[in-house]
């Protein structure tokens, strides 16, 4: 539907989405929303280690098992589409071509609002690549000279899910979002990625961590919270 709002969420490697943002997508999908996910590469060779313990694994088996996993769990968080850019991983390089797709979708989902990775990541190096990119990405798709018989884009905001070493990538949280009622869905698709089954109860801490804290700064009773860091300012006419 053409009135229906849109999120994008531009993950690094296949699971990532699910670990960081999963129950933003599942939040804002059973509002109604449209949530887009951008999987830059499918984690084929640095976060795949359980697939390549298995004799005769190739590395197109592994894309394919990575390909699945994302594309059942994005399903399960109530996701509008998933779209798989395969540019690789360790390293993972990003060419033109990929850079204007991206500026293409965001022109045509034209989001409220976009997900990515932190800004920083010295434990892995494709995550603000990934960053990076969308914003790239969203510039070139704010720029008139882009394809110009196409309406430009706005100015979503950006919001940088929490990376799994906060303090090592110079991430705050700065926003704490309540998934009390996307959890269930978040923790069902943790339970498809497979291939990471050793992150399942790490990030179910950090959701109930993240929930206290939003507990102690709403007065709300909060349980499992997703934490964000905004790139640009919030305008608003208010302050509250």
């Amino acid at each position: 539907m053409a009135d229906r709002k849109t999120g994008l969420v531009v993950s690094a490697h296949s699971a990532d989405f699910v670990w960081r943002a999963g129950g933003a997508i599942a939040l804002y999908a059973s509002r109604g929303w449209d949530m887009h996910v951008v999987c830059l590469s499918f984690g084929e060779r640095g976060e795949s280690a359980k697939l390549w313990r298995q004799p005769g694994m190739t590395l197109e088996q592994v894309k394919a098992a990575r390909r699945a996993e994302a594309q059942q769990a994005a399903d399960v968080l109530g996701a509008a589409s998933v779209h798989f850019f395969d540019v690789g991983d360790y390293p993972m390089r990003v060419p033109d071509e990929a850079l204007f797709e991206l500026a293409d979708l965001y022109r045509r989902i034209r989001p409220e609002f976009v997900l990515s990775h932190s800004l920083e990541d010295p434990y892995n190096f494709d995550h603000p690549l990934a960053t990076r990119v969308a914003q790239e990405a969203r510039v070139i798709a704010q720029a008139h000279g882009h394809r110009p018989e196409v309406p430009v884009l706005g100015a979503p905001p950006v919001f940088l899910f929490e990376p799994h070493q906060p303090e090592q990538c110079q991430w705050k949280p700065q926003v704490l979002l309540d998934i009390d009622m996307a959890w269930d869905s978040k923790r069902k698709a943790f339970e498809l990625m497979a291939a990471q089954e050793h992150l399942w109860d790490y990030y179910t801490r950090v959701a109930l961590q993240r929930g206290v804290q939003a507990t102690r700064n709403s007065g709300r009773k909060i349980v499992y919270a997703e934490a964000y860091q905004r790139v640009f300012p919030q305008v608003t006419g208010e302050l509250s």
